[in-house]
């Protein structure tokens, strides 16, 4: 598996959002990662990775992303370039096929791309995805709707839900969705 080195030349930025600070991180063409800063799988950046706030992918990334959080978009448009198996690829591609608002279960997901028996490696490339709300793993959860993990934490995810309209009320593991529409943002 081909996961984005600390010794690979990239550029950089890392920007404030309502949930804390992020990492972005490009090629010349494309978004190849987004962490938050406190992720504990955040590559460190390195001598090869240039800070670089004047970078076309990392400015439209990060004016989409400001402009998802402040309501005013729904999807992404810019080009994504994550690095992974085949595997994982196909489960990111599956997740870029979920709309704003939608969730889905992990076994939903392996089924979704041809591999219904494949619900735990399914779980494992979505824990593995590089680019964090962009490749909206968020809206992955439980069969009963539960809460599960996310890199960014649990927190983190309610939070991303409750701005796509999912209400729940508490931070636990288990706590399910409740249907009663959106629920209050923290920002």
């Amino acid at each position: 598996m081909k996961r984005l080195a600390a010794d690979e030349a990239v550029a950089y930025l890392d920007m404030d959002t309502p949930l804390g600070g992020v990492r972005l991180a490009a090629s010349d063409t494309a978004l190849r990662g987004a962490w938050f800063l406190d992720q504990s799988d955040l590559p460190p950046a390195s001598p090869a990775w240039r800070l670089q706030p004047g970078h076309a992918v990392l400015n439209q990334a990060q004016a989409e992303l400001t402009q998802w959080f402040a309501g005013q978009r729904r999807a992404f448009e810019v080009a994504l370039d994550p690095l992974g198996t085949a595997f994982q690829q196909s489960v990111w591609k599956a997740l870029l096929d979920l709309p704003f608002g939608t969730t889905c279960s992990y076994g939903d997901l392996a089924f979704a791309i041809g591999k219904p028996r494949s619900v735990r490696a399914a779980a494992q490339a979505i824990g593995r995805n590089p680019i964090s709300i962009f490749i909206p793993c968020h809206r992955v959860v439980g069969r009963d709707t539960s809460l599960t993990g996310f890199g960014g934490g649990l927190a983190r995810k309610q939070a991303l839900l409750a701005h796509e309209g999912h209400r729940y009320p508490g931070r636990g593991a288990r706590v399910r969705r409740v249907p009663d529409g959106q629920a209050e943002l923290p920002w």
